[in-house]
């Protein structure tokens, strides 16, 4: 009779790292994001950290590149790659911040909305298949503690949450 095989995060020796609540929230993420990368984002021209500035964008018209990168989790020199590239292809507009000449804000082009209403489904799929083994109370729980832990991330950093201003 076959043996079960016990979780690594079960095991005593398992690596240390498989054993975290981080390693294996990078690992879900990682894991989700792989059809994009590979087929999804190849298709359309556009990377993740791409997908996920217009994602921001869509729902945060005129956001400046700090605030895209508080809400994406992104480095800022990660988003300042993205809004170059998607700059380059037409998919954003920049203008200087009226109030702030030092920095830009950046808005969805047609091109820019029409490929985020193009690629948003086939989000939104990935999303349901991701977490269809979860209730609709379970999801709820879910997003409050990751919003919750998210907020004490912010706040051990230092920076503001520009979603709860």
């Amino acid at each position: 009779m076959a043996r079960a095989r016990t979780p690594a995060a079960d095991r005593d020796d398992a690596p240390p790292h498989e054993r975290t609540l981080l390693f294996a929230m990078v690992r879900l993420v990682n894991l989700t994001a792989r059809p994009f990368q590979e087929g999804i984002g190849r298709s359309h021209r556009l990377g993740l950290s791409e997908w996920r500035v217009l994602a921001v964008l869509q729902a945060h018209p005129g956001s400046a590149a700090t605030a895209i990168a508080q809400r994406t989790g992104l480095d800022k020199m990660s988003v300042s790659r993205a809004l170059a590239s998607l700059e380059s292809a037409g998919r954003i507009l920049r203008r200087p911040d009226p109030d702030d000449g030092r920095r830009a804000l950046a808005w969805l082009t047609p091109a820019g909305r029409r490929l985020y209403r193009t690629l948003r489904g086939e989000a939104l799929a990935r999303e349901v298949a991701v977490t269809g083994t979860l209730s609709t109370t379970e999801r709820r729980q879910l997003t409050a503690l990751l919003e919750r832990m998210t907020a004490a991330v912010l706040a051990a950093d230092g920076l503001e949450d520009v979603d709860a201003a």
